[in-house]
């Protein structure tokens, strides 16, 4: 195989959401009464289930109504708008944003994602990722050439912390890595990092010249009170570190692509360049609807914060009846990182035998790190009797496979 298609064949989709009906179910040998009700999509959230923001519409028809000036904007993004958001930003990091060099607004934060990676990797650096962590992460580096370094992150250890293995991490930096990429909240497992961890990795970045570039996507949806904390907004903190944010999840703005990357000038700069060769720029039109984002009425994002924490908590209810089963209470965002017994079926089997017998799909751990043999994802974000439902058929599904069972 050459090492153009060795370097694309890494790159497979057919475990990825959305793209499950790609996976080969031929040599399938299952058996029982196949479910025929409703199919329960936990690969992705349902957007039909929670309302986008209020105003989200009005706001794209006017940015379509003010024509070529909306449509064709700069690669970064229309001025008017990004001074919008680098103010909104700022108020909800703590951290000052300029909106003419330090901020750019992209199609989706997946964009956001490969134009900093893009602009920080060379064939052969050294990239420190977490392991779990979002699966485009790997894919990335490994599509860039890049060596790809794996810290732990044993969020199952504790509750008391994200745990992150700080060590492993400074030794990473000690031998040469370049860039650190992580999730805050973390995707899969919906960890929080504590103030005390992110306090390190940026006391470590700055010692040692890493380049951080950190995903935090779920920031706005933090459950049961707790602490958030901004890397940007630290004191000390790396010199060169991007911050990925956008509003397609806890808004349910996912349709308009909408992604938003702050900090460092030199990398921004490189941003907007590698942008204008890949995509010029976020759609013009839907760029106008982030005049809506931070701006829902009152108590809007409270009721969608609580709607989905109550889904968490039954969906765990249900889980942690299940001997053998081990999964940790997700802090914030929409996902559940499940560790399931031992089964009769692999978990690239078993996966599909959910979607083909029960109509439940999920995402297999391995796309969240190699070692997650045992784990699947799924996003609550449903509509509540649906979710619990699916729960229900995927149990005894388990059930059903268990070994020795």
């Amino acid at each position: 195989m050459d090492s153009l298609n060795e370097k694309f064949s890494k790159l497979g989709v057919d475990n990825a959401p959305g793209q499950e009906t790609k996976q080969i179910t031929d040599e399938l040998d299952h058996t029982g009464e196949k479910y025929t009700g409703k199919t329960v999509d936990f690969s992705h959230g349902d957007v039909n289930a929670f309302e986008p923001i209020p105003g989200t519409l009005s706001e794209f028809i006017k940015g379509v109504n003010i024509g070529g000036e909306q449509a064709y904007t700069e690669y970064k993004g229309r001025i008017l708008i990004r001074e919008n958001v680098s103010e909104k930003l700022s108020l909800f990091t703590g951290a000052a944003i300029s909106a003419d060099t330090q901020l750019i607004i992209t199609p989706g934060t997946q964009g956001a994602l490969f134009l900093a990676m893009g602009s920080l990797i060379g064939r052969g650096d050294k990239v420190a990722i977490v392991e779990p962590d979002y699966f485009a992460n790997r894919k990335i580096v490994q599509f860039l050439e890049g060596a790809m370094i794996s810290i732990t992150l044993d969020y199952l250890k504790s509750d008391d912390k994200a745990g992150l293995d700080l060590a492993q991490l400074e030794n990473a930096f000690k031998n040469g890595v370049k860039v650190f990429v992580f999730s805050n909240p973390n995707n899969p497992t919906g960890v929080i990092y504590r103030p005390e961890e992110i306090h390190s990795i940026a006391q470590l970045a700055r010692e040692y010249g890493v380049a951080v570039i950190v995903d935090q996507l779920y920031s706005r949806q933090i459950f049961d009170g707790r602490r958030y904390t901004h890397l940007c907004a630290e004191y000390i903190r790396p010199e060169n570190l991007i911050t990925i944010i956008g509003p397609s999840k806890t808004e349910s703005l996912s349709g308009y692509r909408l992604g938003v990357a702050f900090g460092s000038r030199n990398i921004i700069s490189r941003m907007e360049k590698l942008q204008a060769i890949v995509s010029l720029r976020a759609g013009g039109y839907s760029q106008a609807v982030l005049t809506a984002w931070f701006n829902e009425p009152q108590g809007w994002l409270e009721d969608r914060i609580g709607a989905h924490q109550r889904i968490r908590d039954d969906l765990l209810a249900l889980l942690r009846k299940v001997e053998g089963i081990k999964v940790r209470k997700t802090e914030a965002g929409s996902y559940l990182f499940i560790e399931i017994p031992e089964l009769t079926v692999t978990m690239r089997e078993f996966v599909k035998i959910l979607r083909l017998q029960v109509g439940v799909i999920v995402t297999p751990g391995t796309e969240f790190g190699p070692r997650f043999t045992k784990s699947f994802r799924i996003n609550f974000s449903q509509e509540y009797s649906s979710a619990v439902e699916a729960i229900k058929r995927m149990i005894h599904m388990i059930e059903r496979y268990r070994k020795g069972g």
